[in-house]
């Protein structure tokens, strides 16, 4: 699972977990909607979270790669020497083939399994942005009486969104009073050219 879809799955869970919680059942229901994927580009700490976490899954990748030219380097050999080797010699060649295979998928595991380094190093980074959002959501849907709020970026179908009803930037303003938010007049809903990041605001975009 990706690192989009793993962030829209937890996401969207808290999203409807918070709809049901504050619906109204008696009363005219309110609805709105959140554009996670632009909440996140307008956080800069998430940025810095995501480029950590691709330095340390290139440099894992490197090293697994490494491991496997030299895995390579011993077949070659092996199949080159082998005519010329005693059974023991062979077995020997052979053992060192299966420890390195071993070795690799050993890694391999390590790095990038399903709870491996680079899983555990996305929740150490990730959930605490999430929560951030979560937390500004709850505080908006409290204060605006929201019965339910939607992610559009989740994966969901959505036909028609009324842009009246997109609290994306409220969130960010609301996140801004807990940790950075990029100045609302400097935000974008798309990456700019050469991958540089909008100016950011320490304080957070006040509404």
């Amino acid at each position: 699972m990706n690192m989009k879809t793993t962030k829209s799955l937890l996401l969207m869970a808290m999203l409807l977990f918070l709809g049901i919680s504050h619906s109204n059942a008696q009363g005219s229901q309110k609805f709105a909607f959140v554009d996670s994927d632009y909440i996140l580009q307008n956080i800069p700490e998430y940025g810095d979270a995501q480029e950590q976490i691709n330095q340390l899954s290139t440099k894992w990748e490197k090293e697994i790669k490494a491991l496997r030219t030299k895995l390579e380097e011993l077949k070659r050999d092996y199949q080159t020497e082998s005519v010329l080797l005693t059974d023991d010699q062979k077995r020997k060649k052979e053992e060192q083939i299966s420890t390195k295979e071993q070795e690799i998928v050993n890694l391999q595991m390590q790095y990038f399994g399903p709870e491996g380094q680079l899983f555990t190093k996305r929740i150490e980074l990730i959930q605490p942005i999430q929560e951030k959002i979560y937390n500004a959501i709850n505080q908006l849907a409290l204060l605006k009486n929201y019965a339910f709020v939607f992610d559009k970026a989740s994966g969901t179908t959505v036909l028609f969104c009324n842009e009246k009803n997109d609290i994306s930037d409220d969130v960010l303003d609301e996140i801004g009073n807990v940790m950075q938010t990029v100045r609302k007049e400097d935000r974008k809903r798309s990456t700019n050219a050469g991958g540089q990041r909008p100016a950011s605001n320490p304080g957070g975009q006040k509404k």
